[in-house]
């Protein structure tokens, strides 16, 4: 499960890096076409939008993977070990439901509904544009996986 995890955190963590330094240079080219040359570039506005949710949805799987997530912990610090084992699984538990049936099943399904429609500006899918969401959902609920396995690991030492 270690292999996987640190798979998958080396492949998310590049591919933000790469789509925030591609925002960036889309963003700054959209900037310059504005005001410099005053010829709006139409293909970068919507380019950006969809760049920027993706790296939304990929970097908060990412985060999630690495735990980095916001957490009340001094309240489940009160309880014993056994509660605050049953607690942190069930957190992990609604999570993976959560990714499972509204971002991986609902993205899928999102994905199928939009295949067939085109974006205005790009000329592509918006399905594909949509897979964003089962991806990073389907992230989640692997990184979510091994969290319980790892909790269940921890729980028998």
């Amino acid at each position: 499960m270690t292999t996987i995890r640190t798979l998958l955190n080396k492949l998310l963590s590049t591919f933000c890096i790469i789509l925030f330094a591609f925002l960036v240079l889309l963003v700054t080219w959209q900037v310059a076409s504005r005001y410099f040359f005053n010829a709006p570039s139409s293909f970068s506005e919507e380019l950006a939008k969809y760049c920027f949710v993706w790296l939304a949805l990929f970097g908060s799987a990412f985060v999630f993977g690495e735990k980095g997530h916001m957490a009340i912990e001094f309240l489940k610090e009160k309880f014993s070990k056994a509660t605050q084992y049953r607690l942190n699984l069930f957190s992990e538990l609604v999570t993976l439901l959560f990714a499972l049936i509204v971002m991986l099943i609902g993205g899928i399904q999102l994905v199928l509904m939009t295949w067939s429609q085109t974006s205005a500006s790009l000329g592509v899918s918006i399905g594909f544009l949509y897979s964003a969401v089962p991806l990073s959902g389907l992230f989640i609920v692997l990184y979510s996986l091994a969290n319980m396995y790892t909790l269940s690991k921890e729980k028998r030492t």
